[in-house]
């Protein structure tokens, strides 16, 4: 008689869990976002968060838990429940780097993390310091050559997508200069505004407003076509420098586990919210552009660029302060 009735609650919560998983979501939604308040991450979240709220009925809540390149967040993330509630909204570094950097198996993206969609792409600049004499990224890349070791490029951290942009930049081209990093872009593009550095990769979001008051001199970047908003400025595709496609994602992740209904109503709502004229303008706005991809995509786009990154920490030995 026992054996039955565990029959019957098996079968029950069976029948249950896609029901469960349908109602998603009943109540308000996490967002875990790795970093502070104000940063392009945290922007992106608070964009979608809004627009999801509005649709699917139920408040998406923000959670700025910064640290440890986004570990912190990353970690409390892989051991949350898989029911749809708690979420993360990541990037480049948390996502792919940050274990990698801190020598810490906290967790692995593709064994914790389910891809649901991309949300923003950045495109990174190389801007120079006014007092520096090269106008051309050619220009630059022989000022380099000549004066090996002069240059200083302010990084916003180690492992970051800038940082790991100038390391392939100096390995690839045999080129030598310093490396001076900071907490965060914030204070890197201060110094490099003073003239305390000579340039920068930077995340347009962070540096479009300098460039157009002709703080800062634009030589390319990394996005695959010319920018609405600097359209004077080369990509690196075009001068012939394809593997300089660095670009900072933002993208939204669900715990391992999580039902394929909720995964797939979050999918199908974030790209209706992407392709809102008024979140792409919002987007556009920041310097980044709203790109919704399905997991699929996403998880091969995430593939691709563990790939090529991942080489390039391990044979410049990155590690965390």
């Amino acid at each position: 008689m026992r054996s039955l009735w565990v029959i019957a609650a098996a079968v029950a919560a069976m029948l249950a869990g896609p029901a469960s998983a349908q109602q998603w979501p009943a109540r308000g939604v996490k967002l875990l976002v790795p970093y502070p308040a104000g940063g392009n991450v945290d922007s992106a979240a608070r964009i979608i968060a809004d627009k999801l709220q509005e649709k699917l009925g139920q408040p998406f809540i923000i959670e700025n838990k910064a640290g440890a390149g986004g570990m912190i967040a990353g970690e409390a993330f892989a051991k949350s429940a898989p029911d749809g509630y708690t979420l993360f909204v990541g990037a480049n570094g948390p996502v792919l780097f940050a274990p990698e950097i801190n020598r810490r198996d906290a967790y692995d993206w593709k064994k914790d993390f389910v891809p649901i969609s991309t949300i923003s792409m950045t495109p990174l600049v190389l801007e120079v310091h006014p007092s520096v004499p090269a106008t051309t990224f050619k220009e630059f890349v022989d000022l380099a050559k000549r004066e090996p070791g002069k240059l200083t490029m302010a990084s916003p951290g180690p492992g970051t997508t800038n940082h790991l942009l100038s390391e392939l930049m100096q390995s690839s081209l045999g080129l030598q200069w310093v490396t001076a990093h900071y907490r965060g872009n914030a204070p890197a593009i201060n110094d490099l505004l003073g003239g305390q550095v000579q340039f920068a990769f930077d995340q347009l979001t962070v540096s479009l407003q300098h460039i157009k008051a002709g703080l800062l001199r634009a030589l390319a970047v990394t996005s695959p076509h010319r920018l609405a908003s600097l359209p004077e400025v080369p990509t690196f595709a075009e001068l012939g420098y394809q593997d300089f496609d660095a670009q900072t994602f933002t993208g939204l992740f669900a715990p391992a586990g999580t039902p394929a209904p909720v995964v797939d109503k979050l999918h199908d709502t974030l790209v209706a919210v992407l392709k809102d004229p008024g979140v792409v303008d919002k987007f556009d706005k920041l310097g980044a552009e709203a790109v919704p991809m399905s997991p699929d995509e996403f998880r091969a786009y995430l593939a691709r660029e563990d790939a090529k990154w991942i080489p390039i920490v391990r044979k410049a030995n990155i590690r965390a302060d």
